[in-house]
């Protein structure tokens, strides 16, 4: 006999896939006509569908333990990013990290640690109780650009029609390197709270000396310069290989778009195997693989890896929505008071990223103008990069034990983490999604005042008149001047023919004018 079986597997399906499929109907009309961002819009049905229907339960997956649940979404955003990194290193030009390594430096050095020294400022003075130290490793995890959210904004009619094609380039390759680099700055305080804090108590050694050893051999040694090693090696052989393939036509029509999407899984599981930085292993190789553009020019009119990323984003973005602690900003037993977070949230998306970008203007190459300056300045959004580095900071932090139990220092750090990294992730996600948006219904605003507070605005009834008498009182003076010796005669031509108005002064228009 048939039954209902409201398993969470079934409705967790039907839930994906009904959003997909409905979003999908009016996806065109979304992104090209109301500007809406993709990420912003799974936000929203991730709330809707969890904390509104309950229809999806995230603590029930994780078989109600948080730190089950960290590892889920430390998961999910490791598979995200990865693919989302591989295939920015498709949508730059050939070369493109060797041709503009100076914007590249100067964004990824100086800017990326100007960022990061600015949010642990403001993080300071705002958030109560907290030591600078702490306030570094907070900052490191959002000083990152994410790679989705900048793809969100590069793509699309607005940024075709607003965003030099040299910027879009230079975003795309800042957000998706950056994302790699966050390490160095997170395990600069991670390593230093662990071996120095609270005088590195249940640390078999301790001091700032052992501290650093771990930073340079261990961070810097191990897991960005082997996965830079290994990302190069794992793209070029991706391309040799694809290309022998392809010439040999061993490789059919469906499998040959699927390849990036291969790769960074395959990147991915093998740095997490030995321990290196996935992330940025996954940037390289894709740059590696696409390194003669060859891949690009064939798949440039595929839609097949790029449909698979954006149903991608779409499902992170609502798990995102499900799983942020959304009522914990408001009642965190006085940890963080609401107005502080909503003040350092803005903050933090006002100044952190324009003051390096604006003192770099000069030396990037890409910064034409003020406009370009400030727009470089204002979209640093902050998104699943931030989550990936929340997630590995509290599983880092969760290893801090004495006596069995996550010491005092590591576990308040844990709590400040939680509700401030996800609360400048929703910010981000917010106020970046809507200020494209906001800008064309201002922009449209402003006209409307314009013709409002116009003395004379020219009704729609009113424009062959109104042209007629422009074109009149051309001619009269043109005339004028000709007979008085002003001007000499000029050669004189047909007016075209004027569409019919039914009004009378149009027919006493010349039909000739001197130019």
């Amino acid at each position: 006999m048939p039954t209902i079986v409201l398993s969470n597997f079934n409705i967790f399906c039907a839930v994906i896939g009904s959003f997909v499929t409905l979003y999908g109907l009016v996806s065109h009309f979304v992104k090209e006509r109301l500007y809406m961002s993709e990420p912003l819009i799974a936000v929203l049905a991730g709330v809707f569908f969890s904390h509104g229907t309950k229809w999806l339960r995230p603590d029930e997956y994780a078989l109600l333990d948080p730190v089950n649940l960290e590892t889920v979404t430390l998961t999910f955003t490791r598979v995200a990013l990865g693919v989302q990194l591989v295939l920015a290193g498709l949508q730059i030009p050939a070369k493109y990290c060797k041709t503009e390594w100076k914007s590249l430096a100067l964004l990824l050095g100086p800017g990326m640690a100007g960022m990061w020294v600015t949010s642990s400022l403001l993080m300071w003075g705002l958030i109560p109780n907290i030591s600078y130290l702490h306030a570094l490793a907070v900052a490191a995890c959002i000083t990152p650009t994410d790679p989705v959210l900048s793809n969100s904004i590069v793509k699309g009619k607005f940024a075709d029609q607003n965003i030099p094609v040299d910027m879009q380039h230079l975003i795309i390759a800042e957000s998706g390197a950056n994302d790699g680099l966050g390490y160095p700055f997170l395990f600069f305080a991670l390593y230093i709270i662990k071996y120095v804090g609270h005088n590195g108590d249940g640390q078999p050694q301790t001091g700032l000396g052992h501290a650093m050893v771990y930073w340079f051999g261990e961070t810097w040694g191990y897991v960005i310069i082997l996965s830079v090693i290994y990302g190069i090696v794992v793209g070029y052989l991706a391309r040799v290989g694809l290309r022998f393939a392809k010439q040999r036509n061993w490789i059919d029509h469906e499998n040959f778009p699927f390849f990036p999407i291969a790769l960074a899984l395959f990147t991915v599981g093998t740095c997490g195997i030995i321990g290196t930085d996935d992330l940025l292993a996954c940037f390289v190789a894709g740059n590696v693989f696409n390194w003669d553009d060859w891949y690009r020019t064939k798949t440039e009119h595929d839609s097949f890896a790029p449909t698979l990323d954006m149903a991608l984003n779409l499902a992170i973005f609502m798990w995102f929505g499900a799983v942020c602690p959304w009522s914990a900003f408001v009642h965190n037993h006085g940890r963080i008071p609401f107005y502080r977070l909503l003040v350092l949230g803005l903050l933090i998306l006002v100044f952190r990223r324009l003051p390096p970008v604006w003192l770099m203007a000069k030396k990037i190459r890409q910064c034409h103008n003020l406009t370009h300056t400030l727009f470089m300045g204002y979209f640093g959004p902050i998104g699943v990069g931030a989550a990936f580095y929340l997630h590995v900071a509290m599983e880092f932090l969760h290893l801090i034990q004495v006596d069995g139990h996550v010491r005092e220092d590591a576990e308040d750090l844990r709590e400040v983490l939680h509700l401030v990294v996800w609360f400048i992730i929703m910010c981000s996600i917010v106020i970046h999604g809507l200020s494209i948006p906001a800008g064309k219904l201002g922009f449209k605003v402003e006209k409307k005042v314009a013709v409002m507070m116009d003395k004379n605005p020219v009704l729609p009834g009113q424009h062959h008149r109104a042209k007629a008498e422009v074109r009149r009182k051309s001619l009269r003076a043109s005339m004028l001047d000709v007979e008085s010796g002003l001007q000499p005669p000029k050669r004189v031509h047909r007016l075209p023919s004027l569409p019919a108005a039914g009004d009378s002064e149009l027919s006493l228009l010349p039909k000739y004018v001197v130019t």
